[in-house]
């Protein structure tokens, strides 16, 4: 379903019974009925293991604060915070429920705090904060609806103006609130944020999308992939992955763009012998493309993704990324959580 510039007014009850439905298994993404629960369909044993064991080192990590990213050297951040959240709640957990649910109000405390009258999401120690940003807000939609704080749509309705304030020329965004210049990587943050806000009901002006969308197109290769920037760049796995799955958030499922994108993602399907830059990022966003384009690709992307996540794994519990432990245990558990099918974004 496109971004429309709508709002769109989700009461609370009903959102609760919407994550309740697709928590015991009783609607698929595209609003199908199914006859099991899809974890029960598709995690092994194996990896439900792996996964309480990374959920409890994730948590034993977070600071009195309530802030992730002390393990890298971004420090307390805004957007690992966001994305550890997401991790818990893609268990199940939500604010003050669940085993996680102590761990995910602290996280909401802690970048609410860090918001800003300017609408910016950033920690002190933030570095190109609009990354940290989009994650950050994209948590804030997410959680908005299972926590009817007035302060969280405050702080949300305020990271969306920044966005759709900051959008450059091109339709894109980049490190800086400014509108200088703009790279794919940093734009797909923005558009799963403003994706995941509109949900919510906060209001997202068609214009902005149409704009960002184009960006997306405009950036892919003739061999399906994606570049850095429009000006330059070949393409390559992890912004390829952000490139399809936004164009898949706006709305567009069908068409040449998802096709020759989703073709050249194949040719990364796990496992792969060469390196693969910025993996979890793009593991993140490859899996979110495969899941909304349906079984013919979920069904040979998931298994191979979640074997070679379960290998990854440390004795300890957690996974190295390039932005921290912290950082690839979160993205980690959200890849591998997703035949939960609990988080909002992730629905069609």
């Amino acid at each position: 379903m496109p971004i429309v510039s709508m709002p769109i007014r989700l009461q609370y009850a009903a959102t609760t019974v919407v994550i309740l439905l697709i928590s015991t298994g009783g609607v698929h993404a595209a609003g199908t009925t199914r006859g099991a629960k899809p974890v029960d369909a598709e995690m092994s044993s194996a990896g439900r293991v792996v996964v309480q064991t990374g959920l409890a080192w994730l948590a034993s990590q977070q600071a009195l604060d309530g802030s992730f990213g002390n393990l890298s050297h971004y420090g307390p951040h805004v957007g690992i915070t966001g994305l550890a959240a997401l991790a818990f709640m893609s268990e199940g957990s939500m604010p003050g429920r669940g085993t996680y649910g102590h761990a995910v109000d602290k996280c909401l405390a802690f970048v609410v705090n860090h918001g800003s009258e300017s609408g910016l999401l950033a920690a002190e120690t933030s570095h190109g904060p609009m990354y940290g940003h989009g994650f950050a807000t994209l948590f804030l939609a997410e959680v908005y609806g299972m926590t009817p704080r007035p302060d969280v749509r405050e702080t949300l309705r305020k990271a969306v103006r920044l966005i759709v304030q900051t959008q450059n020329q091109e339709g894109g965004w980049r490190y800086q609130p400014v509108r200088n210049d703009a790279d794919l990587s940093v734009t797909i943050c923005q558009i799963m944020a403003l994706r995941a806000a509109r949900n919510t009901g906060v209001y997202v002006d068609k214009s902005v999308i149409d704009r960002a969308i184009q960006y997306v197109k405009a950036s892919q290769n003739p061999d399906g992939g994606f570049r850095y920037m429009l000006s330059s760049g070949g393409s390559a796995f992890a912004r390829s992955a952000a490139g399809v799955a936004a164009l898949q958030y706006a709305g567009i499922y069908t068409g040449e763009e998802i096709q020759h994108g989703l073709e050249y993602l194949r040719h990364f399907t796990p496992p792969q012998e060469r390196s693969v830059g910025h993996y979890f990022y793009g593991h993140y966003y490859a899996a979110q493309a495969m899941f909304l384009a349906g079984d013919e690709y979920w069904k040979r992307w998931w298994p191979a993704v979640q074997s070679e996540l379960l290998q990854k794994q440390e004795p300890e519990g957690f996974w190295r990324g390039q932005a921290g432990q912290e950082y690839g245990t979160a993205m980690a558990l959200i890849i591998l959580q997703m035949p939960n099918r609990l988080l909002p974004i992730f629905q069609k």
